[in-house]
């Protein structure tokens, strides 16, 4: 804050008791600390540094996150793996994302984002390290499960970015956060390429020598956040910073970004694999087909931010989920043929989904999940704007075992039904049923509503809490 200003809000606060023709008005102090620095201390050239950093650093994060999709299929072909083992190989670094976001997600809040972050990049880029030393599948289990910690990137820059920008602004500055998502699609495009060029186990070495620079760069550059400046943190016991997830709706509020999130995660991480199998395509085209759903899903995430304060979460997830149940249903449909008896004999013909329309499908679905990942997540640092770090981690832990669990399934369908298209057969069933519990949460929430002669455009387990903890 420049000196002007200060010396100004400090005369505006000391002649609080004085008449009102000698008071500068409340609004105007205001309007001058907000001009000069959020909270006294945040500038915007801070708040841009803050984000942008955060903004790469998660992006690479969730590049090393999503390695195994490509590299996983060259080991499958090295150690000859069943399509069960490559699930859980693919999964094993969600399983570790998902714990470990509600743990550094805590540590954030308790103490310094900053360097929390940094400590995690740099863990991880060792253990990406150590994945290309593994000669066995038990070493590549062990060296995925520290991969992994990746995935709790986002509670933790969250937390941190969140802490810089006012109320008003920090939707806006999480959606643009969230597009880091996009490293799926990074990995997609670039990973295929460094795999034919120099091998599986030098392209784990690059990824790792990237995340290490990254956190390095992370520690010395970004800046210590407010809250961490003024020692709040310290002030809050573990318990109460852990009180609101005795809350049910945050568990309820959970379950929604099981869908929106374990489903993304779980398809960026198969789906260069399934196109691989069921069209045939080559490591390079697989991955830059993959991308065409990562990277456009990642990055809706930021209107989706938008759409969501315009129209209301309701709304938002009403299209989410429906349009993502007419996806996976056709998706789903496996190739058929038909025989109808005809008087002049039979009558065949076939039933298959072309490349080119699984990509308009895959596209479509992509951006249904990214209008549900902004509609569920944007409301933690409203709701729960001392608990970001705890509320986000169990949200995203949630999202996570979707991603963790979901990879699974897919690969335990695919082995015993032998059908490609099950994976999408389990993503409808389980959309289907978030709908169906939704959609009776808004209509019992409504009712609670009526009967007080309001509307509501929130998430029932938000707009009408009290009534609808039980249902």
């Amino acid at each position: 804050m420049r000196p002007g200003s200060r010396r100004l809000v400090w005369y505006s606060e000391s002649l609080a008791g004085a008449p009102e023709a000698l008071r500068i008005p409340a609004s105007l102090s205001v309007n001058i600390r907000r001009s000069t620095n959020v909270d006294g201390t945040t500038s915007k050239a801070d708040q841009r540094r803050a984000l942008g950093l955060s903004t790469l650093a998660f992006t690479l994060c969730f590049a090393a996150w999503t390695l195994l999709s490509i590299i996983g299929v060259q080991l499958k072909q090295d150690l000859g793996l069943s399509e069960s083992q490559l699930g859980l190989l693919m999964a094993t670094p969600i399983l570790t994302g998902a714990i470990s976001r509600l743990i550094f997600g805590i540590l954030a809040d308790r103490f310094d984002g900053r360097r929390t972050f940094s400590l995690l990049m740099l863990v991880t880029s060792a253990c990406v390290y150590l994945l290309t030393l593994a000669s066995s599948y038990a070493m590549l289990l062990v060296a995925a499960l520290g991969m992994g910690l990746a995935g709790g990137a986002f509670t933790a820059v969250s937390t941190y970015t969140a802490a810089w920008f006012e109320p008003g602004r920090r939707n806006a500055a999480l959606g643009v956060l969230g597009a880091g998502n996009a490293g799926a699609g990074l990995t997609s495009l670039a990973a295929p390429l460094l795999l034919i060029a120099l091998g599986w186990q030098a392209t784990g070495q690059v990824y790792a020598a990237i995340l290490a620079v990254m956190g390095i760069c992370f520690l010395l550059f970004a800046r210590d956040d407010p809250r961490a400046k003024e020692g709040k943190r310290h002030s809050r016991p573990l318990l109460k910073q852990l009180a609101p997830l005795g809350d049910i709706r945050v568990w309820r509020f959970s379950l929604y970004y099981f869908f929106v999130s374990g489903g993304f995660v779980a398809l960026a991480l198969w789906l260069p694999h399934y196109l691989m199998e069921v069209y045939g395509l080559g490591i390079v085209a697989a991955g830059m087909a993959a991308a065409l759903y990562t990277i456009p899903a990642a990055l809706f995430r930021i209107p989706g931010g938008w759409l969501s304060n315009r129209y209301g979460a309701r709304r938002i997830m009403y299209w989410a989920l429906g349009g993502s149940l007419v996806c996976t249903f056709l998706l789903s449909y496996p190739p058929t043929g038909y025989v109808i008896p005809a008087v002049d004999g039979d009558i065949s013909f076939r039933i298959e989904m072309g490349l080119w329309g699984f990509m308009l499908l895959i596209f479509t679905l992509g951006f249904f999940m990214s209008l549900g990942k902004a509609a569920v997540f944007k409301h933690i640092p409203l709701y729960y704007p001392h608990h970001v770090g705890a509320v986000g981690g169990i949200t995203g832990l949630i999202g996570g075992l979707g991603g963790f669990l979901l990879p699974l399934g897919f690969g335990l369908l695919s082995d015993t039904t032998g059908i490609w298209q099950s994976c999408f057969m389990l993503l409808f069933a389980i959309v289907a049923c978030a709908l169906l519990w939704m959609h009776h949460s808004i209509r019992k929430a409504e009712r609670v509503e009526w009967g007080h002669h309001e509307e509501q455009t929130d998430l029932p387990e938000l707009s009408t809490p009290n009534q609808n903890q039980q249902g």
